[in-house]
Parts: structure tokens; C-alpha cells; sequence
């Protein structure tokens, strides 16, 4: 069994990585720092709300530079712990790095259903909606020009758990599981980062008639923990997951109704997937309006058309205006 020193949690507002790494840190003991509730407690003291302070910190270094230190002297440390930080990745080298997504609406469900504080609050769906997406955004290309890093690449990461259909329990298990060594770590080891998706948010490149009737619910036994289920191969536009090899385990876990399928990472936006064509470009070549309505019409369920199959053109780059759902 091998064992990494820390547990680092980045992620989408609204995805978890506080309900999660808090449990975390209980079950394994561990002390828990939230760089949010750090910065939370600054834009308090500043009369600011969440976003406010991101803009401000876009001009004004000293936000980023007091936290980024602490980030650094806790990582020299050497203690183990969890830490929930969307820039801890980047400072931490012997930990197993968790990026948790969920999709949009969910999560601005999630955060309009908790308590809010003069930090972040907001009236409506819509609202919550466009002020995490504008958070984020700010906090990425600050990442970007300040660092030099991008947070959205899935590369930064040992393991993307995709939250939308996971319980909290679901979540944590799985990620003790890997922290542990009971779960990925043949991908892990093969320099992969491991996904854990929801099934139901995966798009097809292959026609839904070629599978009729070869569906095998063994397929789709045993959950996503499950280390002897064989992961999917899943290629990334920057917006959109969609499969490269195992359509047949993909429509199994889908109908098996399992709430995360593993995988591991074939490209990602401009990486080769075949032939020397990206991801992007593969995507939006495969990924056809037909081809996507079959798929939903077989598995009961509703994927949102992607920009390129909707405009019948090019492929939207991840963080693009119009781009996803």
C-alpha cells in the first residue's frame, strides 16, 4: 500500500471539497486548511464579497502573496494534511492532488442551498450561476498571468472526481481508496491521472447502434470503486469528456445508473488523440447532432449539444464565450 503525505483539493465552487476534505481529514486523522475560508474571512474584513476580492486581487498582489506563503512554509513542513486550496497543487510535490468538478447549475444549487455569509451570497439560480463561472474565471487567468499555471488543464492532477450524481460518502470512499492505493493505482503509476465521471455527462464518438444488444450489465457490477472494472479511455476538450475507447462499459454504467465510472486521460484540448488530430478537433468531428440524440434517446437521458454540433461549425475552446451548457 503506498501512502502520500497530503491530500490537496482544488475544484469547482459548489463541488464538495469542503464537506468532502473535511470528512477526509476526520478519518484519517489529519489537521484541514481551507485557503477559502481564509480568503472568505478577508473579503469580510475588506466589506468585499468573494468576487470582489478576486477582481481586487487581480491588481493588488499582496492578497495573493500572503496566502501563497503560508501555502509554501506548509508545504516545506513536511506535515501531512488536507488542504483545500485552488492553488495548492502548485506548491505541494508529494501529495495526491483531487480536482472535483460538477456541472454548473448543480452546483450553484448546492451554494445557493447553504447558508451565506456577507462574503458570498446570491438570490437566484441564474445569479449564482454567472457569479461562480465569473469567479472562477478571474481566479484562472490570474492564475495564469501571475504563475504561469491553469488550473482547468486535468494534467495538474492525480484524480478528477466528477461530484454531480456522488454522494459525499460515495466521494470520500473513493478517494481514501486512492490516497491508499486500493483504487487507480495502475493509472497513477502509468502517469495518468485518474477520473472518476459522471457517466451520464460523457459524450460518444461512436453510433449507439453498433452496441444493441452486446450490453452487459457485468459491465457495470460493482460501482466505480470497483478496481477490477476496466477504465474507460476518455479524451477532453476543456469543456466537454467524451469517450475514446470502451462505449460499451460507458452505456453499461449509464444503464446501471452508477454515479461515477473510472477512466483514465487520453488527451486533453490540443494533445493527439489519432492520427495527430486534437481533441478538440476529434470531438467536434465525431461528436455529431444524430450520433448525440441516439445516444440520449437509447439511455434515457439529456446531454446538452455541444457549441460546435448547435452552430454546425468549429469547436469551442474551453473558457470561450458560449461554451457548454
Amino acid at each position: 500500500m503506498t501512502v502520500r503525505q497530503s491530500i490537496v483539493f482544488n475544484g469547482d465552487l459548489g463541488s464538495g471539497k469542503s464537506t468532502v476534505s473535511v470528512e477526509i481529514a476526520k478519518r484519517l486523522g489529519l489537521r484541514r486548511v481551507s485557503v477559502g475560508d481564509l480568503y472568505r474571512q478577508m473579503a469580510q474584513e475588506r466589506q468585499m464579497t468573494a468576487l470582489q476580492l478576486n477582481l481586487h486581487a487581480e491588481l493588488d498582489q499582496a492578497v495573493d502573496g500572503y496566502v501563497d506563503q503560508l501555502q509554501r512554509d506548509i508545504a516545506a513542513s513536511g506535515e501531512s494534511l488536507v488542504m483545500d486550496s485552488r492553488l495548492a497543487w502548485h506548491f505541494f510535490t508529494d501529495a495526491l492532488k483531487v480536482h472535483m468538478i460538477t456541472e454548473s447549475t448543480e452546483a450553484a444549487r448546492r451554494v445557493l442551498a447553504r447558508p451565506s455569509g456577507p462574503a458570498e451570497s446570491y438570490t437566484t439560480l441564474e445569479e449564482a450561476r454567472a457569479k461562480l463561472r465569473e469567479r472562477s474565471e478571474s481566479e484562472r487567468n490570474r492564475f495564469i498571468v501571475r504563475y504561469g499555471v491553469d488550473k482547468a488543464r486535468l494534467r495538474n492532477y492525480d484524480l478528477i472526481c466528477d461530484t454531480t450524481r456522488a454522494t459525499p460518502e460515495q466521494v470520500i470512499q473513493h478517494v481514501v481508496d486512492v490516497y491508499e492505493g486500493r483504487l487507480g493505482a495502475e493509472v497513477l503509476r502509468a502517469g495518468q491521472p485518474l477520473l472518476l465521471l459522471d457517466p451520464t455527462r460523457v459524450y460518444p464518438t461512436e453510433d449507439v447502434s453498433t452496441l444493441r444488444g452486446s450490453w452487459d450489465p457485468e459491465h457495470a457490477h460493482g460501482g466505480a470503486g470497483d478496481a477490477a472494472v476496466e477504465p474507460l479511455s476518455i479524451g477532453y476538450t476543456g469543456e466537454y469528456f467524451f469517450v475514446v475507447d470502451g462505449h460499451r462499459r460507458l452505456s453499461a454504467a449509464v444503464r446501471g445508473a452508477l454515479p461515477m465510472v473510472p477512466a483514465r486521460l487520453v488527451a486533453e484540448v490540443d494533445e493527439p488523440v489519432v492520427g495527430g488530430m486534437s481533441a478538440v478537433d476529434f470531438f467536434a468531428a465525431q461528436a455529431r447532432p444524430g450520433l448525440i440524440h441516439d445516444w440520449q434517446d437509447a439511455h434515457g437521458i439529456a446531454l446538452p449539444l455541444p457549441e460546435h454540433a448547435l452552430l454546425g461549425g468549429g469547436p469551442v475552446l474551453a473558457g470561450e464565450p458560449g461554451a457548454g451548457a
